[in-house]
């Protein structure tokens, strides 16, 4: 029943999502208040569910556009169900921020495979990670992304290598003259701290905890799967899986450079979710599949309530 509902791609099964990911939301919300007026962050929670729900629309975008899965709303299920599954994630505004710009990014790179516009494309995905490096410093390390990209689509194209120095400067030197007209020239110093957070750490759980590490190796074996299965189609479909990857590998980078309260972990959420689309699509029975899907729901559920409750 849920995977013949999620096997289409129907405006229903957006609104079902975002039902679904209000519910839970709103639960957070509710715990987390304490001594919080509601009138006070209210407007904040509202708008942060509201860059999810973006997010979502986004990656049913790029799925149906960039074809990195079947044409299904699988990446959108999975997706939230991580949201659900790592509920912390929810708490931390800068992350959905950083993790919807890098996603606009990640869409500009994969549509570079048409080889039109690629200098836009290019400088649209600089900027936005600029953007993103605002809410996270260690979102410039996405940069390595274009630079890797362009030397798979248009290297010879000397021109292609300069656009991304030109995206950075642009929100620089906006976000500069903003500041100095606002006397806030300090930010530079305060937020672009590249600081390494395992380097401070006293123990793992410093760095990572259990359900995240699971959650990393899990990805890793799905994807090493993947990847194995379509070492012999080659094509775009597999260039565009391999910029995922590297995607993935970037976001636990990313992850690892901060403490574990403040982990972007949201931020490998999308490349995760099309692995394990890619890897679910392959499962031909109608009853594996529904057994899988109800088990990842009850799982982040069961996560959720221990996260809340326990």
């Amino acid at each position: 029943m849920i995977s013949s509902f999620f096997g289409k791609t129907k405006p229903i099964n957006y609104i079902v999502l975002a039902i679904f990911l209000f519910l839970f939301f709103s639960i957070h919300v509710f715990f987390g208040l304490n001594e919080q007026i509601v009138s006070e962050i209210l407007p904040l929670e509202l708008f942060k569910y509201g860059v999810l729900l973006l997010t979502v629309y986004v990656i049913n975008q790029i799925v149906k556009t960039e074809k990195v899965t079947d044409y299904n709303s699988y990446g959108m299920l999975f997706f939230v169900l991580l949201v659900i599954g790592f509920s912390e994630e929810l708490e931390m505004g800068t992350a959905i921020y950083a993790n919807f710009f890098l996603l606009l990014a990640l869409w500009r790179l994969l549509s570079l495979k048409s080889i039109r516009n690629v200098k836009h494309k290019i400088f649209d995905a600089s900027l936005l990670v600029a953007i993103a490096s605002l809410f996270y410093d260690w979102a410039l390390l996405f940069m390595v992304l274009v630079f890797v990209v362009i030397n798979m689509y248009d290297r010879k194209n000397f021109k292609n290598w300069l656009v991304p120095f030109i995206g950075l400067a642009t929100i620089f030197m906006l976000v500069f003259t903003w500041l100095k007209v606002m006397g806030n020239l300090e930010f530079f110093g305060e937020h672009y701290r590249f600081s390494i957070g395992f380097l401070n750490a006293t123990s793992l759980a410093d760095i990572l905890n259990v359900k995240a590490l699971f959650f990393f190796v899990i990805v890793l074996l799905v994807a090493i799967l993947v990847f194995i299965r379509l070492r012999n189609v080659g094509g775009g479909k597999l260039l565009l899986l391999r910029i995922l990857f590297l995607a993935f590998i970037l976001g636990v980078i990313m992850s690892l450079m901060t403490p574990v309260h403040e982990s972007p972990l949201l931020i490998t959420f999308f490349p995760a979710a099309v692995f394990l689309v890619n890897y679910f699509e392959e499962i031909k029975k109608t009853n594996w599949q529904e057994a899988i899907l109800v088990a990842s729901t009850l799982l982040a559920t069961l996560l959720f309530i221990v996260r809340h409750l326990g």
